[in-house]
């Protein structure tokens, strides 16, 4: 399996605990449908990805980049750093492992 399909399951269980969490402390359902959402077409793409199917990699690093920025304007907006600040650093690192799985082969 590409590391970069590895990369983005991890960000789309990080995404779904994040919109499970989000249900039970604020019973956010927005944060539910759009955790889990964010984390099917995650693995989505990732499962894309290792099929060999480029596509997979564009939806998963597609989805990544806007995850960061919604959680980036969700920060700069709210000025709380949870969970913002994870789900940022996490997709930041995670864009990054993806790009260089694909340039690196």
């Amino acid at each position: 399996m590409p590391t970069g399909a590895l990369y983005a399951i991890a960000y789309a269980a990080l995404s779904a605990i994040g919109g499970l969490i989000g249900y039970a402390q604020a019973r956010s359902q927005v944060s539910l449908i759009s955790g889990l959402f964010s984390a099917a077409l995650l693995l989505l793409g990732a499962w894309l990805w290792q099929a060999g199917i480029p596509a997979g990699a564009g939806l998963a690093m597609g989805v990544t980049a806007a995850l960061v920025i919604v959680f980036i304007r969700r920060w700069m907006q709210t000025r709380k750093a949870m969970p913002a600040v994870i789900m940022i650093v996490a997709g930041v690192l995670a864009f990054i492992g993806m790009a260089v799985s694909l340039v690196g082969g």
